[in-house]
């Protein structure tokens, strides 16, 4: 789909809004109905099957149609479709889009899945802050799924924010800081705090990371007790590939110190100091983000969130290009499959937003 500057200006108006779901309804035709989430919401889009389909055949079908309304959307919720299980779950999703990235080192493998993971293991009454899926790494999926088998009794909803909102909700000096410094992740793999690097890369040998590290450019070092400590240059705004739209694409809120609370935050910092965090971020230069500046960012991503109440046999579909994610707490179990594709890396990245 190629966007047009109309788009791109008018992306929040609802009028606009309107006639960009038209616009994706025309594409689908009859099988399926597409709607507005409800209040004020337009998004994510819900497209559910107006009488009995098969969702793996419909899904080859319209795999066309369904990445031309992403692009348009930003996220896609599709209810009512024929999903009991997480493996026709895993089927749905990979006739979307052939090939599911199956060696992702931060999330485990789902029972009865090849290329599925289950959701971040993360304690029940704790949220998982907003963020871009692996956007503090080399490569990325530009799609990802989220398939509800068992919603929890209370709680524990994914909310969503629309991350080009996110330019015009934070301060223009935020931004402009951000677009011009970028990000340097520091992510320290010590046992018992994080995962074990041998976790994460799913190997035991240190030459294989230390290969794989300076392929892709990330700074390493070994550290005493077997840790180690890698440092990710990253940007913090980008341009989608597709519509060109600015987009505030990265993990501040996983990696910042300050959104670890302030218990957890000082018991780190006295058990390992500073320089040794699990998580860290800092801007390119080197420099820190304050605080007050991580507070605005939280501040936004709240005033821009979109939460919905998941039904089992959802799907949402996000391009993780232009939507964050979050987790709620929650009460009770709650399971959720997690699938991604269309990987893309910083190169291809930088290429693209340089031309």
């Amino acid at each position: 789909m190629n966007a047009t500057s109309k788009q791109q200006h008018t992306a929040f108006d609802s009028a606009a809004q309107q006639a960009l779901l038209q616009e994706s309804a025309a594409q689908f035709g009859a099988s399926v109905t597409l709607s507005q989430l409800g209040g004020q919401h337009s998004f994510p889009v819900v497209i559910e099957p107006l009488g009995q389909l098969d969702p793996v055949a419909w899904a080859a079908e319209h795999r066309g149609d369904v990445s031309d309304a992403l692009c348009r959307h930003a996220a896609l919720l599709f209810r009512g479709f024929e999903l009991p299980a997480p493996p026709h779950f895993e089927a749905f999703a990979e006739a979307l889009s052939p090939g599911l990235h199956g060696t992702y080192g931060d999330l485990p493998k789902k029972e009865g899945g090849k290329n599925i993971y289950r959701s971040t293991p993360y304690p029940e009454q704790q949220m998982i802050l907003y963020h871009n899926e692996s956007s503090h790494l080399e490569s990325w999926p530009r799609k990802q799924w989220f398939y509800c088998e068992q919603p929890s009794l209370k709680g524990g909803a994914t909310p969503l924010v629309d991350i080009r909102q996110m330019i015009g909700a934070l301060p223009a000096e935020v931004v402009e800081r951000f677009e011009q410094k970028g990000l340097i992740y520091i992510r320290t793999f010590t046992e018992e705090l994080d995962l074990s690097w041998r976790e994460f890369f799913k190997t035991d040998q240190r030459a294989e990371v230390e290969a794989r590290c300076r392929a892709v450019g990330t700074g390493f070092r070994w550290l005493d007790g077997d840790a180690l400590q890698m440092r990710t240059a990253c940007a913090a705004v980008i341009r989608h590939p597709v519509t060109g739209e600015r987009a505030f694409f990265n993990q501040v809120q996983l990696h910042h110190p300050y959104c670890l609370g302030p218990g957890i935050r000082e018991g780190l910092l006295d058990l390992v100091g500073a320089e040794y965090m699990p998580r860290n971020v800092c801007y390119g230069d080197g420099t820190p983000i304050d605080d007050a500046t991580m507070e605005l960012i939280g501040n936004a991503y709240e005033a821009c969130a979109v939460r919905f109440a998941w039904r089992k046999g959802d799907v949402v579909m996000l391009d993780n290009m232009l939507t964050a994610h979050a987790r709620d707490p929650y009460e009770g179990a709650r399971k959720i499959a997690v699938a991604m594709g269309e990987m893309m890396t910083r190169p291809e990245l930088e290429k693209l937003m340089g031309a």
